[in-house]
């Protein structure tokens, strides 16, 4: 996902990323000519307002949507089955113009052979640039990463785009970033699952044809046959995963969870009763280190006369635990707490039936979220909390057969 920053960001990172033109690559002559080089984003018949020095210009001159992604539901927004309106997907074509300093050309074609073979070694645009090239944007979280490759520019196609421009031609090289989503603000419309689960499996299974010679994982399974794990509650513990393996028997035995936001992998030993096949841990520790989405499990068995052995990792979902629904005295928001608390970069978004209500900005860790109600709803409503596209459990798998939890609803004036 990313805001309407996306596109800015994108320019950005190119324009810091050329600036790095001003230091010589290995093998090029000493003392350097192109230290001066300055890095604009104009429009190319605003872009030299002096030729005493070196200059690169960077030109956006079309946008186009990427038909790739143009159908597609956007990573974190919705589930399959539900109505979630897709991204704005877009390819950014640029421009790149080398001038050199005091109309040198051949300044020109050497700054020119650097930018390129600059972005030539790096063709995809790193998450950490494009943090840092424009503060508020959320591209560098976006799950597709932003690639850079050389357009073909006909002569034809080249001469249209300059005299479009109304400015002599300049040596040029056209260059494509894709892909660029930028999240659709429209809300998803999402119905309450499906009691009945017809026999599906939630588990994770991999059969291995072969039992391998080295500790590995074949099997995650999560309680009661939900579809996540959540944590501990005032009136309820913490669910416990049951993980199944091959050659797990050591000194010790751990879980090491990952996941992209976490700083650092979360240890969890395992639980009393561990065996060489299976073990289990518990979700447990300060509810601030954990947050709703995607983690990945992997083992960690230790030996007293070696070093450890990490296997392969398995997926897990850990969904938000929903604690408490309040009405505003004035009807006009709803107030929710939950665990583990939503981070600064999470969406959060709260499903009142079929409708979604995107919650007020949350700049601070917290597990407080706030839902202003525009218009008036009233009567009963199942609530959902969804963060980054995961759910808070609506269903009582406990229950036989599953119901919807009653605690998970809200009556509005």
């Amino acid at each position: 996902m990313s805001n309407s920053l996306a596109i800015a960001a994108v320019t950005a990172s190119l324009r810091n990323l050329l600036s790095q033109t001003a230091y010589p690559l290995p093998g090029e002559p000493s003392p350097d000519l192109l230290s001066d080089v300055v890095v604009s984003t104009k429009t190319p018949d605003k872009a030299r307002s002096s030729d005493q020095y070196n200059q690169l210009n960077l030109f956006l001159y079309q946008t186009l949507p990427n038909a790739a992604f143009r159908n597609r539901d956007m990573p974190g927004r919705g589930r399959s089955g539900e109505e979630s309106p897709q991204p704005l997907a877009l390819n950014l074509h640029y421009l790149l113009t080398a001038y050199g300093g005091t109309s040198d050309d051949i300044l020109a074609h050497r700054l020119l052979g650097r930018a390129m073979s600059l972005l030539h070694d790096r063709p995809v645009l790193a998450s950490a640039d494009i943090e840092a090239a424009l503060p508020g944007t959320d591209l560098h979280l976006q799950v597709e990463r932003v690639y850079l490759t050389p357009i073909s520019l006909t002569w034809e196609e080249m001469s249209k785009l300059w005299s479009t421009l109304q400015t002599p031609y300049r040596l040029s090289v056209a260059y494509e970033a894709s892909v660029v989503l930028i999240d659709a603000q429209r809300p998803t419309r999402a119905a309450p699952p499906v009691l009945s689960l017809g026999g599906l499996e939630h588990g994770v299974w991999p059969e291995p044809r072969l039992s391998p010679p080295f500790p590995a994982l074949t099997a995650l399974v999560l309680p009661r046959g939900q579809p996540g794990a959540r944590l501990e509650a005032p009136n309820a513990p913490a669910d416990i995963l049951t993980v199944g393996g091959q050659h797990l028997s050591g000194a010790h035995l751990s879980a090491r969870i990952t996941s992209p936001l976490l700083p650092a992998p979360i240890t969890l030993e395992a639980l009393p009763g561990r065996t060489g096949t299976a073990f289990r841990v518990e979700l447990t520790g300060p509810a601030s280190r954990w947050h709703a989405g995607t983690f990945t499990l992997s083992a960690v068995v230790g030996q007293d006369n070696g070093p450890d052995a990490v296997t392969q990792g398995l997926p897990f979902v850990l969904v938000p635990r929903l604690l408490s629904i309040q009405v505003a005295p004035s009807g006009d928001a709803l107030t929710v707490t939950c665990t583990p608390p939503i981070w600064p970069r999470q969406r959060a978004t709260l499903l009142l039936g079929e409708e979604e209500l995107p919650a007020a900005p949350h700049p601070t860790l917290t597990d407080t979220l706030t839902f202003p109600l525009e218009t008036p709803r009233p009567g009963t409503h199942w609530v959902r909390l969804r963060v980054d596209g995961v759910d808070s459990l609506l269903v009582d798998y406990a229950a036989t057969p599953p119901a919807f939890d009653p605690s998970q609803k809200v009556t509005l004036p």
